[in-house]
C-alpha cells in the first residue's frame, strides 16, 4: 500500500508543477499572440514547460494503470 501512496503523491505533485508551467505557458502564448517585440523569453518558457507537462501525463497514465492493476488483484 505504501508504493501506491508514493506513486499517487508523485503524480499529484507533478500535476501541481505541471499546472504552474501551463499557466506560464499560457501567458507566454498571449504575449506571442499580441506581437511583443522580443519573444525570446516567451519561446524559452514554452520549450521548457513541454517536458514537465509531458512527464505528468505519462506518470498520470502509468499511475492509473498501476492502481487499477493493484486493485483488481
Amino acid at each position: 500500500m505504501k508504493k501506491i501512496q508514493r506513486v499517487l503523491f508523485t503524480s499529484v505533485a507533478l500535476g501541481i508543477v505541471s499546472l504552474g508551467f501551463f499557466i506560464f505557458e499560457r501567458l507566454a502564448m498571449t504575449d506571442i499572440f499580441h506581437g511583443e517585440p522580443d519573444l525570446t523569453l516567451e519561446w524559452q518558457i514554452i520549450h521548457i514547460s513541454f517536458l514537465p507537462i509531458l512527464l505528468f501525463h505519462i506518470l498520470a497514465v502509468a499511475a492509473a494503470v498501476y492502481v487499477l492493476r493493484t486493485i483488481n488483484r
